[in-house]
């Protein structure tokens, strides 16, 4: 497998990270701690007026301004509406976006919380409220710059890099080849299939690791990395958890919280497979893309091998039956379905 070149992340040393946020205006008292992202630098700071601060600086080259300004709009359209999102403050210069030395940097506040007890019906409601918030501002306006959702194009972009960069085992690559191809064709029939189909603004990631859970306050949003234009679904299947025994009853108890606050498209339940799928194929494509940073051999030593493409076909071989057109449960959120990519798995 050929790895992508490093990126740039050697230079975010801690002197350089405080350098920059000096230049933006914020003046840390020194106390940094890393959080976990693989797709971008993020630590929480303490400022020395007294605010708790996290501040992300972008991976070069994956996002353009205007798709990072498109995110922090949509984050600041959220907050005004009152829905519970971490917005990026404006920095020196007046924009929530910084440049320092080649580098892109926003800060947030902190926003404290634990994660969700998704097993608990009253939870599954409450953030089915809460997504339902959420898109009724996404459908204010459309993105203009960011990604869109709405068809096998992502995938079939995934694929093809994959294939043309020689990341898979030659003795591996027909198997695999032959049954991404297959997956995309069947995806793109289940987009195809819902005329009419309602795009909005979403989170896009929005699995258990990018909610944060207070007594009083509920679920809120952390993250909009990965914010895309798509269908309400992509951000309601991967809170699924479960056998597949139990997913449907913790779909319908989002549903009833979403229902609550804005209509949902029925027809769009079928996208969950095919949704599902496409995020495999990009999770793939996403691991060899960043083999170049170091940080992903270590955190990733599995992937790449032969056992982890065989193991792809064999995955996207039962997708390739569960896309089948069926009146069915949807089947269970696996871990690697819904790793935390920071907002990673997309670009």
């Amino acid at each position: 497998m050929h790895a992508s070149p490093d990126l740039g992340f050697g230079d975010l040393t801690p002197e350089f990270m405080l350098d920059a946020l000096d230049a933006a205006g914020l003046r840390a008292d020194g106390r940094m701690l890393q959080l976990n992202s693989f797709e971008n630098r993020v630590l929480q700071l303490h400022l020395e007026d007294g605010r708790v601060a996290v501040a992300k600086f972008y991976r070069p080259g994956r996002w353009s301004d205007a798709q990072i300004l498109e995110e922090h709009a949509f984050a600041a359209d959220l907050a005004a509406a009152e829905v519970p999102v971490a917005a990026p403050w404006r920095l020196a210069g007046g924009s929530t976006l910084f440049h320092d030395r080649g580098q892109r940097l926003a800060v947030t506040p902190r926003q404290g919380g634990r994660g969700p007890e998704l097993e608990d019906p009253e939870v599954l409601r409450w953030t089915g409220r809460l997504l339902a918030r959420l898109h009724d501002v996404g459908r204010q306006r459309p993105f203009a710059e960011r990604l869109t959702w709405a068809s096998a194009a992502p995938a079939r972009a995934a694929r093809d890099w994959l294939m043309a960069h020689d990341a898979l085992p030659p003795e591996i690559a027909p198997a695999w080849d032959d049954a991404a191809r297959r997956c995309i064709d069947a995806i793109q029939a289940a987009f195809d299939g819902l005329p009419g189909l309602r795009l909005t603004r979403l989170h896009g990631d929005c699995h258990p690791g990018n909610i944060l859970w207070t007594p009083d306050r509920g679920p809120h949003f952390v993250d909009l990395d990965d914010a895309v234009m798509g269908p309400a679904v992509q951000d309601l299947w991967m809170l699924l958890p479960g056998a597949a025994d139990a997913a449907r009853p913790s779909l319908d108890a989002v549903l009833a919280g979403y229902e609550q606050v804005a209509g949902f498209d029925d027809r769009e339940l079928r996208l969950i497979e095919p949704l599902r799928t496409m995020r495999m194929i990009h999770h793939s494509a996403w691991l060899a893309r960043r083999w170049g940073d170091p940080a992903f051999p270590l955190a990733f030593p599995w992937f790449g091998t032969p056992n982890y493409w065989l193991d792809q076909v064999a995955k996207l071989r039962e997708q390739l039956e569960a896309m089948k057109p069926r009146d069915a449960a949807p089947a269970p959120v696996r871990d690697e379905d819904v790793a935390d990519f920071d907002g990673d798995g997309f670009a």
